[in-house]
C-alpha cells in the first residue's frame, strides 16, 4: 500500500474510499480544519437548534422520543439528559469487536459525514472525534445489532459514549476505560448536546467504513488473481492466445479486457510471437479467466459511485438546514445503496475463490495438469511414495471456498420490520458488510495457497528464466520466504506470512 505524506484533512469537502483507508491503517495523518469561516458553518447548526428549543419548543429527538416513539413529548428539564439515554438504551451489542482498521474507518467515515454542516453538531464534537483518531484511542465496537436503518444506531452509540467519556476503548494495545484514559490524557468528556446523540448514531457509518476496506481489497485482490491466473497458464501448457487482443475487441467489457491485457502481458504475448496454440481450448477456469474475473473489474466504478457517494453525504435525520433555517425530516440514514453494493461485491468476489479452486483443481490432478506430478509433489522418485505435496492445501482450499459460497446470499433481502413498525423496511447494510469482509478473508486464504501452487508448478514445469519479468518477479517474491516444496512440511506459518504481506498490499502486481 502506498502511503500518503500528506495529511486527510476535514473540511466539509469530498474525500475518497482511499482516504478512508488510508486513515484506518494509519498511513496517513487526520487534521480538523481551523479555517473560521468552517468553524462557523458547522456551529451555526447547532445554534440553530438551540434557537429552535427556545422559540418553539419542539425538535423531533430533541424534545421527543425516537423512533416510534416520536409522538412522545419530552419536558424541557429532561432535554440535556436525552442524548445519554439514547446511547445508553444502544448499548446491547453483541458478537465480536471491529478491529482497529476497521473502528478507524468508522470513524473517519462518521466525521466525514459530520464535517458536511447537516447534523446540528458543535465543532468542539467533531474535535473531540478528532482526537480519538489522532491520539489512536479507539472505542470497543461490537459487530452486530444493526439492520442498516435507522442507520448504525446500536454500533455507533459505543463511539457516542466514548465521546462522553463512557465505556471502553482500545488505546495503546490495551483495553480500558475511557474516562481512564481521557484522565491520563487530560481530555474532556463531552456532555452532547440535545441533537448530538442522535446526529452521531443515526447515520451509515459502520457499514461505510466496512464498504471502503472491502472494496480496496477487492481492487487488489482483483489483480493477485489474474496473476495467479497467469502463473496457472503457464504451469498448465495453457494456450496463451486465448488472451488476444483481436478476440477481447469484440466484446469491450473495458473490466475484462483490462484483465485479458494485464494477462497478455505476464505471458509476453504479441503479434509477432510465435504461436503455440496446439491445444485449442483450455478448460473454462483458464480460458474464461478475464469474464470473470472482469465482473469484479467492471463493478469497481460503479461501487466506487455507490460508496463515496455515501461517504461524503449527511446521512442522520432529522437534516438540520441552518442556513434557510429549516428542520428536514427523511430517511437518509437508510443503508439500502451500501446494501446492494457489498451484496453485490460479496458475489464478485466468491466468484474468484470458485475461479481459483478450479484452477487448484487443474494443478494437482495428473489427469488434467498435462504432465506434472501428482499434488504437485516436488519429491525425488525414491521418496515420491510418502510425500503428498499439496494435497492437504487443496483440501483446505476447497473449505474456504464452499465457505465463501455459502455467505453469498444477499441481506438486503432479509429486512425485517422492527422497532413497533416504524423500521418496518431495513437495509441490513452492515450485515452485508460484515459478510463480504468475511467472504475476502476466505478468498484471500485461498488465492495465498493457489499462488503457492501455480508457483510450484511452474517450477516443476522448468525454464523459469523464460518467464515474463513480472512473472519472474513473483516467483522470486514468494520464494523468498516460502522455498520449493521438495519434501512434505508444513505450511501454516509460510500461507500466513504471505497472506501478511497480500493483506497490507505489499506486493504491487500491476500499474
Amino acid at each position: 500500500m502506498t502511503i500518503n505524506n500528506l495529511p486527510v484533512v476535514f473540511n466539509g469537502q469530498p474525500l475518497s474510499i482511499e482516504d478512508i483507508c488510508q486513515i484506518a491503517s494509519q498511513h496517513a495523518q487526520v487534521e480538523l480544519s481551523t479555517d473560521a469561516e468552517f468553524i462557523k458553518r458547522i456551529d451555526k447548526g447547532a445554534l440553530f437548534i438551540d434557537t429552535l428549543l427556545k422559540e418553539q419548543g419542539f425538535v423531533y429527538g430533541v424534545t421527543t422520543g425516537y423512533g416510534d416513539s416520536c409522538t412522545v413529548s419530552v419536558p424541557l428539564h429532561l432535554v440535556e439528559q436525552l442524548p445519554r439515554n439514547l446511547y445508553t438504551f444502544h448499548g446491547c451489542g453483541l458478537g465480536s469487536h471491529f478491529d482497529a482498521q476497521q473502528t478507524r474507518a468508522i470513524l473517519a467515515v462518521r466525521l466525514t459525514s459530520l464535517a458536511r454542516g447537516f447534523s446540528g453538531v458543535r465543532y468542539k464534537l467533531l474535535q473531540q472525534l478528532t482526537t480519538l483518531l489522532t491520539q489512536d484511542i479507539l472505542p470497543l465496537i461490537p459487530q452486530e445489532g444493526s439492520v442498516g436503518a435507522s442507520g448504525d444506531l446500536t454500533p455507533l452509540s459505543y463511539l457516542a459514549a466514548v465521546l462522553a467519556g463512557e465505556r471502553d476503548v482500545m488505546y495503546q494495545d490495551k483495553q480500558q476505560a475511557t474516562h481512564t484514559v481521557f484522565a491520563h490524557l487530560n481530555i474532556e468528556p463531552l456532555t452532547l448536546k440535545p441533537k448530538e446523540g442522535l446526529a452521531i448514531m443515526n447515520g451509515t457509518a459502520a457499514m461505510t467504513g466496512l464498504a471502503c476496506l472491502a472494496y480496496q481489497r477487492a481492487k487488489y485482490l482483483s489483480q493477485l488473481t489474474t496473476r495467479i491466473t497467469s502463473l496457472a497458464s503457464v504451469a498448465l501448457n495453457g494456450n496463451a492466445y486465448h488472451f488476444d487482443a483481436k478476440l477481447f475487441s469484440v466484446k469491450p467489457h473495458p473490466g475484462q479486457n483490462r484483465v485479458a491485457e494485464r494477462i497478455r502481458s505476464d505471458l509476453q504475448v504479441t503479434e509477432t510471437a510465435p504461436r503455440n496454440d496446439t491445444r485449442l481450448q483450455d478448460r473454462y477456469s483458464l480460458r474464461c479467466a478475464p469474464h470473470i474475473i472482469g465482473v469484479l473489474e467492471d463493478s469497481l466504478p460503479w461501487l466506487r459511485q455507490f460508496i463515496e457517494n455515501e461517504l461524503n453525504s449527511a446521512n442522520d435525520n432529522p437534516i438540520v438546514d441552518a442556513e434557510d433555517e429549516h428542520i428536514l425530516h427523511g430517511g437518509h440514514f437508510y443503508g439500502g445503496h451500501i446494501a446492494f453494493a457489498m451484496d453485490s461485491l460479496k458475489t464478485a468476489v466468491a466468484n474468484l475463490a470458485d475461479l481459483l479452486d478450479r484452477q487448484m483443481a487443474q494443478l494437482m490432478d495428473p489427469k488434467f495438469n498435462h504432465g506434472l506430478p501428482a499434488n504437485l509433489s516436488g519429491a525425488s522418485s525414491d521418496q515420491a511414495m510418502i510425500n503428498h505435496g499439496f494435497k492437504a492445501v487443496q483440501i483446505a482450499v476447497s473449505a474456504w471456498t464452499a465457505e465463501a459460497l455459502k455467505l453469498t446470499m444477499p441481506a438486503s433481502v432479509f429486512s425485517r420490520s422492527t422497532e413497533c413498525h416504524n423500521q418496518d423496511k431495513v437495509s441490513m447494510g452492515t450485515i452485508s458488510a460484515r459478510d463480504c469482509l468475511r467472504i475476502l478473508e476466505l478468498t484471500e486464504q485461498v488465492a495465498v495457497a493457489v499462488l503457492f501452487a501455480a508457483v510450484q508448478g511452474v517450477q516443476l514445469r522448468g525454464n523459469v528464466e523464460a518467464l515474463s519479468p513480472a512473472l519472474q518477479h513473483t516467483v522470486t517474491q514468494l520464494r523468498q520466504f516460502s522455498a520449493f516444496l521438495s519434501t512434505d512440511r508444513a505450511l501454516e506459518q509460510e500461507l500466513r506470512q504471505c497472506l501478511a504481506l497480500i493483506r497490507t498490499q505489499h506486493w504491487q502486481l500491476y500499474e
